[in-house]
């Protein structure tokens, strides 16, 4: 069902793209094709360097076998349960406990786990949130959680562009009737739905589809593993510790971590993520209760 909607969700992405690219041109086709050159440049970007600007900004450094026996051992164990290729171990020195995995494929993959949730949880729940992460790479999930960024900032571009050309009088400022009363306030309504409208719907869609890839990796994580009771303890304390250590990242990787590192509302200093309602249309994660809740239903069934 996740599957099928992420699916879905990037098909609307990319119309989203697609319509910024029309209007921003006044409704030429134009539009539609420069903006997708520009997506396929920067989805080709972000397959190749992602991964390594991800672990650059959250500080962390690779660990060998002899420097860390206890972290690849867990690994080990859960890659031949996942059977897929064992990725690169990195930790970060960091006190907030979470961990994430990037990477472009299954051969060529990373997990990063902090010293934090190395204090906070037992072998059984860490091996349970590597095997979650070990879901990510199988899944593919850092593929397309990159092409839906790389679409979002594509629009963001467009939405640039367009405030540009709103302000000068520029193309698509006048519409596709010319110099005409009609025809200029069609151009203006565009480009107010290019700089105000489709960014807003790109980031909506982009947060749904982080939700969903974590609920799916949430479920084939605990099936790989074995132990859905792992995972959903090693969640609770995960939501407990970020909350009381954020994590100081940038916005633009909190969806690769487990449990989103950025916790709290500035204002409020409560979670953002398990509030739901209309906020939760903004959090790249789902809330921890629900994923808990789902979880501890598997394993009563399992």
């Amino acid at each position: 069902m996740n599957t099928i909607k992420t699916f879905v969700l990037m098909l609307a992405l990319s119309a989203v793209l697609l319509l910024a690219g029309y209007f921003a041109f006044g409704g030429s086709i134009v539009g539609i094709i420069v903006f997708l050159f520009i997506a396929l440049a920067l989805n080709f970007f972000a397959y190749w360097k992602s991964d390594k600007l991800a672990l650059r900004m959250a500080g962390a450094h690779q660990v060998s076998e002899h420097e860390d026996r206890e972290l690849h051992a867990i690994v080990d164990d859960q890659v031949q349960k996942a059977g897929i290729p064992k990725p690169k171990v990195y930790v970060i020195n960091n006190d907030s406990p979470n961990a994430f995995a990037t990477g472009r494929n299954p051969k060529n993959a990373t997990i990063a786990v902090t010293t934090g949730i190395r204090r906070l949880l037992n072998r059984e729940e860490l091996g349970a949130v590597i095997a979650h992460e070990l879901a990510h790479v199988g899944n593919r999930d850092t593929l397309i959680m990159t092409m839906v960024a790389t679409m979002a900032m594509a629009i963001g571009l467009i939405a640039m562009v367009a405030q540009f050309a709103m302000f000068f009088g520029g193309f698509g400022g006048r519409g596709r009737g010319g110099g005409g009363g009609h025809g200029a306030i069609i151009g203006i309504v565009g480009l107010l739905i290019v700089i105000i409208v489709l960014p807003f719907v790109a980031t909506v869609i982009r947060l749904a589809i982080s939700r969903a890839r974590e609920y799916q990796a949430d479920s084939t994580g605990a099936r790989t593993s074995g132990n859905p009771l792992a995972l959903a303890n090693a969640l609770e304390k995960l939501e407990t510790g970020t909350i009381r250590r954020p994590m100081k990242v940038n916005e633009a990787v909190a969806h690769l971590y487990i449990v989103n590192p950025l916790r709290k509302d500035p204002d409020t200093g409560t979670d953002m993520a398990a509030r739901g309602g209309m906020s939760g249309l903004f959090s790249t994660h789902p809330p921890i209760a629900d994923r808990v809740q789902r979880l501890r239903a598997m394993s009563s069934g399992w």
